[in-house]
């Protein structure tokens, strides 16, 4: 898949990133290669292969589940500029 300048400008758009128009040929010719990259990728025969969480075999660390009542709500609620009858007070936002 081929990227051309107008693609550029609107992915830049999208990602409210400026760009100048002398960056724009530089960009459409690393997006071009990053995507021919990535369909080479997709030829690949993948049959087989279970999908990896990292590149090294470990086992996560378990840990035993305590219940707890939680009851921190002065403890959250300390960070709120401002609260009432223990909750957050907030900007109406909804008509």
């Amino acid at each position: 898949m081929a990227v051309d300048k107008d693609t550029v400008a609107h992915i830049a758009k999208l990602a409210r990133i400026r760009v100048e128009p002398e960056q724009q040929e530089t960009l459409t010719k690393e997006l071009s290669n990053i995507l021919r990259w990535v369909e080479q990728l997709g030829e690949l025969d993948t049959e087989g292969v279970e999908p990896m969480t990292s590149v090294v075999e470990m086992t996560l660390k378990m840990r035993d589940d305590q219940v707890a009542d939680g009851n921190r709500q002065a403890d959250v609620l300390v960070n709120a500029p401002e609260s009432k009858h223990g909750f957050y007070v907030v900007p109406k936002v909804v008509e």
